[in-house]
């Protein structure tokens, strides 16, 4: 087989196809035509002896062929388009990003990055994700995520920003209806509106390593939905502090034990393996634990 590096611009237009979804989008992208783009490939793969996409007059797919020579190959491309921007531009960081953020903490963070970090870099686009689920970087082509929690037996390139105080809350109707909370052990006794992704309930983390299996009536998948359901009274809650203070300030919430010494899960910055970050994704990634710093564990 012939080397790869000779097919660049195959290499290109099947990266673009795959991230923009149809021949014409990447098109449009690279500034060719659509019959351009598709002869590209098509060399690419005969150069590779396999098929890349399944096409169709409506449809256009991978194939797993196609989706292993995609994650192997597209964060190669990143990083030679990325390479020129490893240091700091005397003209001040260009570039786009591609975020994934916590829903509940994007909630936090955003006010201060639209009127902060993206008055104060104009040069740099922004695509930012809110969600709690934990994102493919490779393959939804993320630059970085931020997570809450340990990774285990992760292959990515994490950096501890800061460690975030955890609350058990709950609505003073749920405790004037279930009585006062005043030992751990009442925590067994009474409803969560527990966090759960994929029908796994997540436990409550103690400071000395001992964890609890809540019981719950309602099971949720985001933090936001947690908060809600703890201020409707549906049960108590097991939350990071910061995304209930202003409930907690209010009244609308009270917090149980505040004695007891929960664990402190980190906040972390994750990349994927290998690829070297960029002046304007250590701008941003250094600008969000600035912030968090005002919501960290003191």
């Amino acid at each position: 087989m012939r080397s790869l590096l000779g097919e660049t611009a195959g290499l290109v237009a099947f990266v673009k196809t795959v991230e923009t979804g149809s021949f014409s989008a990447a098109a449009r992208n690279l500034r060719t035509t659509p019959s351009g783009v598709s002869k590209s490939i098509s060399r690419l793969e005969s150069l590779l002896g396999l098929k890349l996409f399944r096409r169709s007059t409506r449809v256009l797919t991978l194939t797993p062929d196609g989706e292993t020579f995609y994650a192997r190959i597209s964060p190669l491309l990143r990083q030679i388009e990325d390479s020129g921007d490893i240091f700091q531009p005397e003209h001040g960081a260009t570039g786009h990003l591609r975020v994934s953020l916590p829903s509940e903490l994007a909630r936090l963070l955003l006010p201060a990055i639209f009127t902060r970090f993206v008055p104060l870099h104009p040069g740099i686009t922004l695509d930012i994700g809110t969600t709690d689920r934990h994102v493919d970087l490779i393959r939804e082509n993320y630059d970085i995520a931020f997570r809450v929690g340990k990774l285990e037996g992760s292959d990515l390139m994490m950096r501890t920003l800061v460690h975030l105080e955890m609350a058990l809350v709950a609505s003073p109707s749920f405790v004037k209806t279930w009585g006062p909370i005043d030992h751990a052990d009442r925590l067994r006794d009474i409803p969560f509106a527990r966090y759960a992704i994929d029908g796994n309930a997540y436990p409550i983390r103690f400071a000395d390593g001992a964890t609890m299996m809540p019981a719950g009536q309602v099971d949720l998948d985001t933090g936001t939905a947690i908060r809600m359901a703890a201020v409707g009274g549906v049960g108590a809650a097991y939350l990071m502090k910061c995304i209930v203070q202003d409930e907690l300030d209010r009244g609308e919430l009270v917090q149980l034990l505040p004695g007891v010494k929960l664990e402190s899960p980190p906040f972390q910055a994750v990349h994927a393996f290998g690829r070297m970050p960029t002046y304007r994704l250590r701008l941003f990634s250094d600008f969000i634990e600035a912030e968090m710093q005002k919501h960290a564990l003191t």
